[in-house]
């Protein structure tokens, strides 16, 4: 008699068979997020490179105000909106450890090594505290994330945060260390971030919202050129209270508002018309964190070493060819080849230092990086 294959197996064979697991696919990443990213540390590369070109330029120094007005709000954005998952998971605070923690360790010694060197000051202190230059960041992020429980456990987060914004803001006396003013003045940006959803993005992606965005932009650069000879760009950074600006203190309860609008709305200007397709340029958005934290030794370089004190270089063409190596030398910085030297510092795997006690892997921790 023939044997029926498609009869099921004995229950006795079955319970020795082992059991396949369905593999969880893994995350797919949206092109429109890693263009936005790409394009993000575009504009802060590019405005790092045109600082030195706004002392006697009113065309670079508008260019520079505006793109300071939204740029690290944006980049803050984002980095909230790829944070709402975090939730003091072993997985996830590992990865926070090694992917914020010790490239800030790495970085602020290269950092402060590299000053010395550069400068023949060996004597430049070293400060865990006191992060140099584009490290803030890092610090910033790590605070940032490590909160994000909090934040989403409150009913109305954003106007919490701009609170603590305006504090900052009007506080003098808060001090330097870990970059805190920073850390609180960027803070609203990323909570709002926690809070988006994709079909927010989806609203702006409109036809509509992009015609709009582009008298809105217009408007921008034509009032930051005509503020350009006065306006302190200062503003923008949030490195201190609005008492470094020249303004009273209580002036910070109104500016600090007004600067989260403004920079609101750039943002959603910039987000409309960032493409969501596949382009040549979407696969360096996973390497953003890369170019951020190895483009600051070439923008420090060009100080050092006076790259810009050439006349040639303060002419229009001179400073279309800063803006074309700035978006070149970000561009090299996030590619492959680059993230594959330096990956053992960015984004260290370092298993021999955690524990997987009690730990199950889900989805969320082996979404790629990025």
């Amino acid at each position: 008699m023939s044997q029926d294959l498609s009869a099921p197996a004995p229950v006795a064979l079955r319970e020795r068979l082992p059991e396949k697991r369905a593999r969880p696919a893994p995350a797919r990443r949206d092109p429109y997020f890693d263009n936005a990213k790409y394009l993000t540390i575009v504009l802060v590369v590019c405005g790092h490179a045109w600082e030195p070109l706004t002392h006697g330029s009113r065309a670079a120094t508008a260019a520079y105000l505006t793109v300071y007005a939204f740029h690290m709000p944006a980049f803050a954005l984002i980095s909230g909106y790829f944070s709402r998952s975090f939730d003091m998971a072993p997985g996830r605070v590992r990865r926070l450890l090694t992917s914020v923690v010790v490239p800030y360790f790495v970085f602020e010694t290269a950092y402060t090594l590299f000053y010395r060197w550069a400068q023949d000051d060996p004597g430049y202190p070293f400060s865990l505290l006191d992060p140099w230059y584009v490290m803030w960041f890092l610090v910033a992020l790590f605070i940032w994330r490590l909160t994000t429980p909090i934040w989403l456990a409150l009913r109305h987060p954003v106007p919490v945060a701009l609170g603590f914004a305006v504090l900052a803001a009007v506080s003098p006396d808060l001090g330097g260390d870990i970059s805190i003013q920073r850390t609180l003045g960027f803070l609203p940006f990323f909570v709002l971030g926690l809070t988006l959803r994709a079909e927010h993005f989806e609203r702006l992606r409109t036809w509509r919202v992009r015609l709009l965005a582009l008298p809105v932009a217009a408007v921008a650069l034509g009032a930051a050129y005509a503020v350009a000879p006065w306006f302190s760009a200062g503003w923008f950074y949030h490195r201190g209270s609005v008492t470094g600006q020249g303004a009273p203190a209580w002036a910070g309860l109104f500016t600090t508002p007004a600067l989260f609008l403004l920079a609101l709305v750039l943002t959603g200007c910039f987000l409309a018309w960032v493409p969501g397709r596949h382009l040549w340029c979407t696969a360096l958005g996973a390497g953003t964190m890369y170019g951020y934290l190895l483009h600051g030794f070439v923008i420090k370089a060009s100080r050092f070493w006076d790259w810009y004190d050439h006349a040639w270089v303060r002419t229009p063409l001179g400073e279309l060819a800063v803006t074309a190596a700035a978006v070149g030398l970000i561009t090299v910085l996030c590619s492959g080849p680059v993230r594959s030297v330096f990956r053992f510092v960015v984004e260290p795997r370092m298993a021999w230092m955690f524990s997987h006690r009690g730990e199950t892997t889900t989805t969320a921790d082996r979404r790629p990086s990025g």
